[in-house]
């Protein structure tokens, strides 16, 4: 049954902060504060147990009696997977809303990483589509503001504090420097912070925190921010 009931909004106070969220498969969520959060990723801790079940299933002759108990079996776990994630959703997303005045996320193109079928079961295992409706929801509630960022955004590639583009990263690299202003950057966090900016939130100097931000002509077309010769020569200098 399904029932269309009117909810009464419940606008929280008001408050001047704004967080960026950049959602990942290693770590759930990175919060532009710095603050990173993993989930509990229910399947992967029991994935041996439901494979059991799941082949247990397949030996029992199907409107038997056994297959009816294994099959409950099955439904029994799958259901404390789906709860368990929906769990932590609902505490991320409830405690993002009532901290921060706005919250804003990137674009993700969901249904295009579930092709990868190297990464499909660990996407599916957080719930990143879930996790944005439940977010949209509580945002409109609550009065809170509810961004999306576009997923073309290099938020990855570009230093949050003086916005030079260094270029495309490999999954491998989670920290770089900065070949314009030397800094080191955390890739996840780094994402978060342009996440942010991007959604009309930056707090730092002319809208990065350096004093100028570098053309592409000022720096050569070769070079990469990850470059494994420029982080060897300052280790040296």
């Amino acid at each position: 049954m399904s029932f269309v009931v009117e909810i009464q909004l419940l606008p929280l106070p008001q408050l001047n902060n704004a967080v960026g969220v950049d959602l990942g498969i290693t770590t759930f969520a990175t919060l532009s504060t710095g603050e990173k959060v993993d989930a509990p990723k229910p399947l992967k801790k029991r994935i041996g147990r439901l494979r059991r079940l799941s082949k247990n299933l397949s030996r029992k002759t199907r409107g038997s009696k056994r297959y009816e108990v294994a099959r409950q079996h099955k439904a029994k776990l799958q259901a404390k997977l789906k709860d368990t994630r929906i769990d932590f959703l609902h505490k991320l997303s409830t405690k993002l809303i009532r901290e921060n005045q706005a919250i804003i996320l990137e674009d993700l193109n969901v249904s295009g990483m579930l092709k990868n079928r190297k990464l499909s079961r660990a996407i599916s295992d957080l719930g990143w589509r879930q996790f944005r409706t439940f977010l949209e929801g509580k945002a409109e509630k609550y009065g809170r503001e509810f961004r999306v960022i576009s997923r073309w955004e290099p938020t990855s590639q570009t230093c949050s504090y003086c916005g030079f583009r260094g270029g495309k990263l490999d999954l491998s690299i989670r920290e770089w420097i900065c070949l314009n202003c030397e800094t080191t950057h955390d890739r996840d966090v780094n994402a978060a912070t342009n996440i942010k900016a991007a959604g009309g939130h930056s707090e730092a100097k002319n809208g990065r925190g350096g004093k100028r931000q570098t053309t592409a002509k000022v720096a050569a077309s070769c070079e990469a921010s990850t470059r494994q010769e420029f982080i060897q020569l300052n280790l040296f200098e």
